[in-house]
């Protein structure tokens, strides 16, 4: 099972209280696991991804491990460790201010 754990005001819309477990068939990459909690959560579509270009919207990042992953490609292998379920892959909301 892979773990996913969404910033506040998603897990709001989603109804979802805690981490989400996913069950991601195949290649375990930041599409596979977003595609599988879209699929499971269909309100988040348009959420974390834009819908046309799959492009991470602008105030969100991923990171499992301690790495900032928003950078990486989507169908690149996310870590062992969150392939195993032993990190979760994070969707944060990005702080900004001065």
């Amino acid at each position: 099972m892979i773990r996913v754990t969404l910033p506040a005001h998603l897990r709001t819309l989603a109804q979802i209280s805690g981490e989400v477990e996913l069950q991601v068939d195949g290649a375990i990459t930041q599409r596979s696991v977003l595609d599988a909690l879209e699929q499971l959560h269909p309100v988040l579509r348009g959420t974390i991804r834009d819908q046309v270009t799959g492009q991470r919207r602008a105030f969100l990042r991923f990171f499992a491990c301690q790495e900032d992953l928003s950078l990486e490609p989507p169908d690149a292998p996310l870590p062992e460790a969150v392939a195993s379920g032993a990190e979760p892959y994070m969707v944060i909301g990005a702080i900004a201010g001065g």
